[in-house]
This record gives structure tokens, C-alpha cells and sequence, in this order.
């Protein structure tokens, strides 16, 4: 499992989703159903994670003052994952962060804060467009 992957999981993405039946393996509906429970086979649609909520309420039972709306360091502390240079270095591979910023920790740790809650907004999270 990737960095990303165990953020989403600290997260709570992909909880719905396990929850509900695949519907791929769901017994086809017998053909003289009524119409009604057409409907309720449709495709579930990806519920929205909370993130903003989830993020606030971790950063206030955590005794630091975490910055996580700036900082990627805080942000994985406050997931409880590894937040060194190293493990934002392989986080920021994973993401496919460019070579170029790759060299200097700032613009690594800039692009990489940006591109994580990009993608936690791709993924169904609720982030506000004045944090992307």
C-alpha cells in the first residue's frame, strides 16, 4: 500500500464503497422483476468524504499545533504517518511530483501539500477551493 493509499484510509475513503455490494456480483434480476427494483440496482455514486471535518477534529484532540491547511509535514503528522524528508520524498514519487522540484524541499513540500488535497478532492473529499 502506497502513502497516498493509507492517507485515503486514515481518511475514510473507500469505507461506502466496502460496504456496499459490488454490483458486478450481485445476482442478475429475474426478467419478469417490476420496474422499481430496476432503479434500485443503478450504480451507488462515490459518497463525499468529510475531509475538512475530519482533519479540524483530529487537529483538536491532537495536543500540537498542527497547520495542515499549509503544511504537508503537519498534515502527515496529523495522520499519524511518517513525515520526513524521506517519507515526503517517497510520497511526492508516488504523486509524480517533477524532477525539478524534487531538488529543493520547499518547492517539493509546496507542490506536494497542493497535490495531495488535489487529489483527496478527486477521490470525493470535500475540500475548499481556497486550499487548492
Amino acid at each position: 500500500m502506497g502513502i497516498f493509499s493509507t492517507i485515503l484510509s486514515k481518511l475514510g475513503f473507500g469505507e461506502a464503497e466496502a460496504a456496499a455490494p459490488d454490483p458486478s456480483t450481485a445476482a442478475p434480476a429475474a426478467p419478469a422483476a417490476p420496474a422499481a427494483s430496476a432503479t434500485s440496482a443503478a450504480p451507488t455514486p462515490i459518497s463525499t468524504v468529510d475531509v475538512v471535518s475530519k482533519l479540524e477534529g483530529m487537529a483538536k484532540a491532537n495536543p500540537e499545533k498542527l497547520n495542515w491547511k499549509t503544511s504537508i509535514v503537519d498534515l502527515m503528522k496529523l495522520l499519524g504517518l511518517e513525515s520526513s524528508l524521506a517519507a515526503r520524498k517517497e510520497l511526492a514519487t508516488e504523486l509524480g511530483c517533477p524532477a525539478e522540484k524534487m531538488g529543493d524541499s520547499a518547492q517539493m513540500n509546496m507542490w506536494l501539500h497542493k497535490t495531495v488535497l488535489q487529489k483527496l478532492a478527486e477521490n470525493g473529499g470535500n475540500i475548499p477551493k481556497e486550499l487548492l
